[in-house]
């Protein structure tokens, strides 16, 4: 039945090719027929995504000054830029939302079933971490501005949520967190993770490794401060970002932290394979790249909230710590330590196989299917 209908999908951007944008591969993969949309886009990432130039569109903001690099400027455009998008010729929109995408404009003929990746983080939980990190959390006009922005862009959130006729959450944390917002069930389906890519090794090295786009809220920089601690705790950073420079400067004294900056997909999966466990001290939605390290067989050492809550064992598959604090990490290192050789490779990689693509795909098209029928019957 899917396959006589006409579909959108809808991205917030495709600018790099983060844990959303695996999710949009094996959406397009589910729906090869279907045109894409996004806010703005890099071409790069259409190439590497296998998108046909032909069959995507980005709004305007891809058209403005610094469109596709500083998007993020035009925060105070975005509503109106996702509602610009004429849908009115699909008969399915699938959103991948976790800024505007579900805010899209469809009609009663339509349905729109929403992936959400997590309702506006910086509109909403982390809204007075980012106004502080951004020191915008004080009286002057900017300040006024962007908390007046925050609060309209919140109102529209809301009001644009009832746009969706089916919540899809990627964890059991955005679902409670999509109930908090918008007041609206979600079904629970976890992202598709490439555990074929990502190959068991049980023999490992005597080293712990990290890697993510360095930005404040992924916590590098505590990561390698607890390191600074423990010097004869070898770790290897790998990520480029906002913080890079800052976070190489404060190690350069320490001789057990290395910056490798960025890496290819095949290094990536060789320090995930070698490391004795993964560090991740990030509050993620979900976190695809801890269910990465489990799938070569490699313990994870993580913040217990969030989505790490859901994919990492506490004792069978890595360590909780529940502070976003060096003691707290540092605690959770010598945990493992002590208790290393409890911890089976061949065990955390089936934990990681609950998060297979193969899974993700059967599970959405039958949610798909189930919500289409209804939706044609009910017409």
């Amino acid at each position: 039945m899917l396959n006589n209908l006409k579909v959108a999908l809808v991205q917030d951007w495709l600018t790099e090719l983060g844990g959303a944008e695996k999710v949009f591969s094996t959406l397009m993969a589910l729906f090869p027929e279907a045109d894409v949309f996004s806010l703005t886009s890099h071409p790069s990432v259409i190439n590497k995504l296998g998108i046909n130039p032909d069959k995507h569109k980005d709004s305007f903001i891809a058209a403005l000054p610094f469109g596709r690099t500083k998007y993020r400027n035009y925060l105070p455009l975005f509503p109106k830029a996702i509602e610009s998008f004429d849908l009115s010729e699909y008969d399915l929109v699938i959103s991948s939302s976790y800024a505007v995408a579900k805010g899209v404009l469809t009609n009663n003929n339509q349905l729109q079933i929403c992936y959400c990746h997590s309702p506006m983080r910086y509109a909403w939980d982390l809204h007075h971490q980012y106004l502080h990190e951004t020191n915008l959390n004080g009286l002057g006009f900017k300040s006024w501005y962007v908390q007046h922005i925050l609060h309209k862009l919140r109102i529209w959130d809301v009001v644009s949520a009832n746009r969706v006729d089916h919540f899809i959450a990627n964890s059991n944390y955005i679902k409670k967190r999509i109930q908090k917002v918008y007041r609206r069930d979600a079904e629970v389906i976890f992202p598709p993770v490439d555990t074929e890519r990502f190959v068991l090794k049980e023999d490992k090295e005597d080293f712990y490794f990290t890697a993510s786009r360095l930005v404040p809220y992924k916590k590098i920089d505590l990561i390698v401060k607890a390191f600074s601690q423990i010097p004869d705790k070898k770790l290897m950073v790998a990520g480029t970002g906002p913080d890079f420079h800052k976070i190489k400067a404060s190690v350069t004294k320490t001789s057990n932290i290395k910056m490798l900056g960025f890496i290819s997909d095949e290094e990536m999966i060789s320090y995930m394979q070698k490391a004795k466990a993964f560090v991740f001290a990030a509050d993620e939605d979900f976190g695809i790249i801890p269910v990465e390290a489990q799938a070569c067989g490699t313990p994870v050492i993580a913040l217990g909230r969030g989505g790490t809550k859901e994919t990492v064992i506490d004792g069978k598959t890595g360590v909780h710590f529940y502070e976003q604090t060096e003691k707290a990490l540092i605690g959770a290192i010598q945990k493992f330590e002590n208790n290393m050789d409890s911890f089976d490779p061949k065990i955390i990689r089936q934990n990681a196989e609950r998060f297979s693509k193969k899974r993700f795909s059967k599970e959405l098209e039958e949610f798909v299917s189930i919500k289409m029928n209804l939706f044609q019957n009910n017409r």
